[in-house]
């Protein structure tokens, strides 16, 4: 992707996980929660600044500590002069991420798959029993009751119980895939396979064609998930951050 292409998508994204808290600099977004998800609490750096470099970065800084949440950047893209200032402010890089992007193939629904416009009791069960941080959990299922539709939530049960959720967020051509969970006990049983089929089924009855995630370049195991359904990266970014 081009850079114009990745900051179009990544704006798209951007309103599709939208954080309690939003502004701008410019065209820089400024999201602010509770400090636990990274989307949702970082500056991302879009075009250019309406200041000189250093002094939006000092701005940006001076928003998260008004807020008591530590400044941290997200720049998607190789920004080279951005990401020297950061290093000489003494942030580091962290948890490489990779935005993957796939057209939406034309997929059946799994019949044991249910799906709904809302969240739902199963979506947080399954959500909140994979979350080993209650405050880490409501800010994320915050962002899930705040998706704006047409959106779609999917939830496997096993034996009466919800085991496997995702959710995904629409916007014109594009479809977001997020919050894949499947409890513990319940994994490598192509459960997630079902959840993302049926995610792709029901962002293109909600007219996307294409769809993208993003997921922490560690995960193989979910990379290999998602290329099954053609998604490939299309680029990567990190999380700046001190200490």
């Amino acid at each position: 992707m081009d850079a114009e292409a990745i900051e179009a998508l990544e704006r798209i994204a951007d309103r599709a996980w939208p954080a309690a808290e939003r502004s701008s600099l410019g065209s820089w977004i400024l999201n602010a929660s509770t400090g636990w998800s990274g989307r949702l609490n970082a500056c991302w750096p879009l075009g250019e600044p309406p200041l000189p470099l250093g002094e939006a970065v000092a701005a940006v800084e001076a928003w998260y500590a008004a807020r008591g949440l530590p400044p941290v950047f997200k720049p998607a893209g190789p920004l080279p002069a951005l990401e020297a200032e950061l290093a000489a402010r003494g942030y580091r890089a962290r948890t490489p991420t990779l935005m993957m992007v796939a057209d939406i193939p034309q997929v059946t629904r799994p019949g044991r798959v249910s799906v709904a416009d809302t969240v739902g009791e199963a979506f947080e069960r399954v959500f909140l029993g994979t979350q080993d941080n209650p405050e880490d959990a409501a800010e994320r299922m915050g962002a899930f009751h705040r998706i704006a539709r047409p959106r779609v939530f999917a939830s496997i049960e096993v034996d009466g119980a919800p085991v496997a959720i995702g959710g995904s967020a629409v916007e014109g051509d594009w479809a977001g895939v997020f919050g894949m969970r499947t409890l513990a006990a319940y994994r490598r049983q192509g459960l997630a396979q079902d959840i993302v089929a049926a995610l792709m089924k029901g962002a293109r009855a909600a007219g996307a064609s294409r769809a993208y995630l993003q997921v922490e370049a560690p995960n193989a195991p979910a990379i290999a998930l998602y290329e099954r359904f053609g998604f490939a990266t299309a680029f990567a970014y990190t999380y700046w951050s001190r200490g």
